[in-house]
C-alpha cells in the first residue's frame, strides 16, 4: 500500500519537477545565446523550442533593425536559407502520393531539355538523386545562379546547368549542390502547371497554419522582415542582397518563429493535415544509405540531415543566405525541436542551435566556436589598415613630387630608351597584378567570381580587392612621376 501511495505521489510531482528543470535551463540558455550573440556580432536572433506538442520557449534577442532599434519578436520574418529544402522535398513527396510523379523517374520526364553529361556521356538523373544530393551536379554551380526577379527565373536557373558537366556519376556519392532543389522546384512547376511559390503557399504553408510565411521575397505582404546584415570590419553591416527568385526552392522561404514552431511540430508528429499526412513526414526523414555519410554518422534524407550515434538520433539542417542564417534540430524520440533564425550569415547560428539543444537535454554547451568568415574578416581588416597606410604614404609622396615640379624644384626629363623600358616594365607589372587580382577567385576557388564573393563574403573581402586596385594605381602614378621628372642639377 505504501509503495502504491509513493508512486502516486511521485507521478503527481513529476510535472512540477519537469517544469522546475525547464525553468532552471532557460536562464542558462539565455546566457549562452547572449554570449554567442556578442561573439558572433549577429544583430538579431529568434529562438523557439517545442516539446511534446507545446511551444515551451520562444524569445527574440537583439535587433531586427539596428538603425531603428527595432527588436526581434516572434513575428519578425527571416529568410530561412537552405532549411527551405525540406519544404520542397515534402512537396515532391506529396505529388508522388497524388500520383503526379515518381521519385524514381528520370528528371527528363518532366524537363526534356535537361540533358547533363559526365565524362562526355549523357546521364540519367532521378528525382530521388536530386533530393539526396547524389545527382552528380557540382557544388560550385551555385556561382552561376542568376540574379533575377523575373517570373521565369526558376527556368533560367535550371538552364545554367546545360553548360556545366556533372562532377561525378549520378547515384555514386554525395555532393551538396543547392541547385538540385531548384531543379526539383521547376519539376513542381511543370507537374502542377502553377508557379512554385503559389503551390508551396497553398499546399504546404497554409495547410500547416504558417499564414505569415512566404515562398520568396516577392510574395511578402508584410514589412516585418528583418534587415539583413553581413560581417565587415569586425561589425555588422547592413546589406541589400540581390534577389534570386530562381533559387527560392533551395533557400528563400521567409518565416518567423511562430510559424516555424508549427513546422517543427509537424515534423515531430504533433500536427497533421489532410494534405500532409504523417506518412509523408516519416518518408522525408528516411536517409539515403546507399552512399557514404556526408558528415560523421550523418546521411541525407529529404531536406534533412539524419544523424545517428551513441543511441541518439537527430534531424538537422543549416540554412545560409548572404544576409540570413538558420538552424533546425529535432530529436524525434524525445519530441523536442529547436529552431534558430538570424539576420546575418554566420556559422554561429548552427553552434547556437546545437548548444541550446545540449542545454535543454541537460548537457554542456560548447562555448568555443570559431566562424571562418569572422576570422577572415578580422585578418583582412588589419591588412586593409596596412594597405591604407601605404596608399596614403604613396599618395603624399606623389603630391610632393607634383608640388615640387610646379615649383620648378623638379623638372621634366626627356623620354629615352632606358626610361621607355622602365615605363614599359612597370606598366606590364601593374597590368599583371591587376589581371591576377581579377582572375584570383576563379583560379584559387574553382570558378568563383568577384561578383559572387561581393554578395556572399564579408564586405572586407570586396574592400580588399578595390583597395589593392587603388594601391596599384597610386603606385603606378608615383613611379611614373619619378621616372619622368628629376631634380635639376
Amino acid at each position: 500500500m505504501f509503495f502504491v501511495v509513493a508512486c502516486l505521489l511521485l507521478s503527481a510531482a513529476m510535472p512540477s519537477i519537469a517544469r522546475a528543470e525547464a525553468n532552471d535551463r532557460i536562464p542558462q540558455i539565455e546566457r549562452f545565446i547572449q554570449e554567442q550573440q556578442e561573439l558572433s556580432k549577429i544583430p538579431g536572433i529568434s529562438v523557439v523550442i517545442v516539446e511534446k506538442g507545446k511551444t515551451v520557449y520562444q524569445k527574440g534577442f537583439g535587433y531586427a533593425d539596428v538603425k531603428t532599434k527595432t527588436k526581434v519578436t516572434p513575428h519578425t520574418l527571416f529568410e530561412i536559407g537552405s532549411t527551405t529544402k525540406a519544404f520542397t522535398a515534402l512537396a515532391i513527396l506529396q505529388l508522388e502520393q497524388k500520383g503526379q510523379l515518381k521519385r524514381s523517374d528520370d528528371v527528363r520526364s518532366y524537363i526534356p531539355w535537361l540533358e547533363l553529361k559526365y565524362n562526355g556521356e549523357l546521364q540519367s538523373i532521378t528525382l530521388d538523386q536530386l533530393m539526396h544530393h547524389t545527382s552528380g551536379i557540382a557544388s560550385n554551380t551555385i556561382v552561376k545562379i542568376p540574379e533575377s526577379k523575373a517570373d521565369n527565373a526558376l527556368e533560367l536557373t535550371v538552364r545554367t546547368l546545360l553548360d556545366q558537366p556533372l562532377n561525378r556519376k549520378p547515384g555514386s556519392s554525395f555532393e551538396y549542390a543547392t541547385i538540385n532543389y531548384d531543379v526539383l522546384g521547376y519539376v513542381i512547376e511543370r507537374v502542377t502547371k502553377q508557379p512554385y511559390d503559389l503551390y508551396i503557399k497553398q499546399h504546404i504553408l497554409d495547410p500547416i497554419g504558417m499564414k505569415d510565411s512566404y515562398a520568396g521575397l516577392h510574395q511578402l505582404q508584410s514589412g516585418a522582415i528583418a534587415t539583413g546584415y553581413k560581417l565587415g570590419f569586425m561589425k555588422e553591416q547592413a546589406y541589400n542582397a540581390p534577389e534570386y527568385r530562381g533559387n527560392i526552392p533551395a533557400g528563400y522561404i521567409v518565416s518567423n518563429s511562430n510559424d516555424i514552431a508549427k513546422w517543427l511540430q509537424l515534423q515531430l508528429g504533433q500536427i497533421s493535415t489532410r494534405e500532409i499526412e504523417q506518412y509523408l513526414i516519416q518518408q522525408s526523414h528516411e536517409p539515403d544509405l546507399s552512399v557514404e555519410p556526408f558528415d560523421q554518422n550523418t546521411h541525407y534524407a529529404a531536406g534533412w540531415g539524419v544523424q545517428h550515434g551513441s543511441g541518439q538520433s537527430y534531424l538537422l539542417h543549416t540554412g545560409e543566405n548572404p544576409t540570413f542564417s538558420s538552424y533546425f534540430i529535432l530529436k524525434p524520440d524525445e519530441q523536442v525541436g529547436v529552431a534558430i533564425l538570424a539576420n546575418m550569415k554566420s556559422s554561429f547560428t548552427t553552434a547556437i542551435g546545437q548548444g541550446v539543444m545540449n542545454i535543454w537535454e541537460g548537457r554542456e554547451a560548447a562555448n568555443r566556436h570559431a566562424d571562418s568568415y569572422q576570422q577572415l574578416d578580422q585578418i583582412l581588416t588589419y591588412i586593409l589598415a596596412a594597405i591604407a597606410a601605404i596608399g596614403v604614404l604613396l599618395l603624399l609622396l606623389s603630391v610632393r613630387v607634383i608640388s615640387m615640379t610646379i615649383r620648378k624644384q623638379r623638372i621634366n626629363r626627356p623620354l629615352n630608351l632606358k626610361r621607355a623600358l622602365w615605363i614599359n616594365l612597370h606598366t606590364l607589372s601593374v597590368t599583371i597584378v591587376i589581371l591576377l587580382l581579377i582572375k584570383a577567385p576563379n583560379m584559387l576557388l574553382g570558378g568563383v567570381t568577384w561578383g559572387f564573393i561581393n554578395v556572399w563574403a564579408p564586405t572586407s573581402v570586396a574592400a580588399l580587392f578595390y583597395s589593392l586596385l587603388a594601391l596599384s594605381a597610386i603606385y603606378y602614378i608615383y613611379i611614373m612621376l619619378l621616372i619622368l621628372t628629376r631634380k635639376p642639377r
